[in-house]
């Protein structure tokens, strides 16, 4: 199983200087390489202090030159906010420098804040991101971008850099709206699973997705990648503890950074599902919520965190795991041994499974909420 760090850059409440949040991710993204991490993963939003990392191509390229041997995942290039003609080459000049080590993540954002502060409307999200991924991926194949879409209106221009190796198998979508999977699937492209809701209902909407992918493109999906919010140490009270606070702490930051108390999104074409969220907080309460996703994440004992992994690889049949392992203002400290108790303890068996999609399913690890369906539909 390939294993890889997502740094997110979070500065809740600005208790620290961005400068501070930045210097310490930094350094524990310069430990990925040397811990046996495979990957280093960015994440892209602006305006806020949700996460500060408003150019995921950008801190990649730092990575590429400070780590030779990682491969580089962007989760993800929100292509609604980008010129798809510069991306296209940002892509290929990024994956050029690093010797072809890109992991290509797209998506098509949630944040209105966001939106608004590009100028951009919602309620086009969805058509924008269809016509960009489009243009993008043909011109990251063929090393021209060529397009004339409702939205895209582009002349054929020559990527520079050109695109020297495929991007096919290693581009991926996040996708958390059903009717999400099959614009995904007939892109051709991987899902990138975020949890955030029931994993019976990411698996049957990756099963719709893996049959449409397979009937459009004739072979089978590439497997998911999934990542994970994780606490790890090696008393489970302790574990459990520092999960509410700091898990259920970063949720309490994507509640605030989505509004999704507010019923904005609900009225907003495309985003129906998402404004579905607003219900289950008035029915649920906050609280509830939060503790449902934190439920969800991958916390425990070292042996807790290897179960909760190998549970949602037998749902998801993914061979990718993502772990954030410093957010909601988490001291350095504590982040960094979370880090290397992990890489120490849990990754090298995560290492050892063998590929392929396990056929049945394992029991739940204690601790993990499955089925709940309080943010399902």
């Amino acid at each position: 199983m390939h294993v890889g760090l997502a740094t997110v850059f979070q500065n809740p409440h600005k208790e620290r200087t961005d400068f501070d949040v930045y210097t310490n991710e930094l350094r524990l993204a310069d430990l990925a390489e040397p811990l046996g991490f495979e990957s280093v993963w960015g994440v892209e939003h602006h305006f806020t202090d949700y996460t500060m990392c408003p150019d995921v191509l950008q801190f990649l390229t730092y990575m590429a030159g400070r780590s030779p041997r990682l491969s580089l995942g962007s989760m993800v290039v929100v292509l609604p906010w980008h010129d798809p003609m510069r991306a296209a080459e940002e892509i290929s000049m990024l994956d050029n420098i690093s010797g072809g080590r890109m992991i290509l993540g797209l998506g098509r954002g949630a944040g209105k804040i966001e939106f608004d502060g590009f100028r951009l409307p919602m309620d086009e999200s969805r058509d924008r991101f269809v016509e960009c991924a489009e243009m993008v991926l043909h011109g990251l194949e063929t090393g021209y971008c060529e397009y004339d879409g409702k939205f895209i209106k582009q002349p054929r221009a020559a990527i520079r850099p050109v695109p020297f190796k495929s991007f096919k198998g290693r581009t991926y979508a996040a996708a958390v709206s059903p009717d999400s999977m099959p614009v995904v699937a007939k892109l051709g492209i991987g899902i990138l699973v975020i949890p955030q809701k029931p994993w019976k209902e990411v698996a049957a909407e990756l099963e719709t997705y893996r049959g449409i992918y397979r009937q459009v493109n004739g072979v089978d999906a590439p497997p998911p990648v999934c990542a994970g919010w994780t606490f790890c140490d090696e008393n489970h009270d302790r574990a459990e503890e520092m999960a509410r606070r700091y898990i259920g702490g970063y949720y309490q930051t994507v509640l605030d950074h989505y509004n999704f108390q507010g019923d904005h999104l609900a009225k907003t074409k495309g985003y129906e599902y998402y404004g579905k969220m607003a219900e289950k907080i008035a029915t649920y309460g906050t609280d509830k919520v939060i503790d449902f996703f934190m439920n969800l994440q991958t916390w425990g004992t070292p042996d807790e965190c290897y179960q909760k992994i190998l549970d949602v690889r037998q749902r998801v049949g993914n061979e990718t795991y993502v772990g954030v392992f410093s957010y909601a203002g988490m001291p350095y400290d504590e982040a960094e041994r979370n880090m290397r108790l992990f890489s120490r303890t849990v990754m090298p068996e995560l290492r050892k499974l063998a590929p392929g999609r396990p056929a049945a399913r394992a029991a739940a690890p204690a601790g993990v909420a499955l089925d709940v369906g309080l943010l399902g539909s």
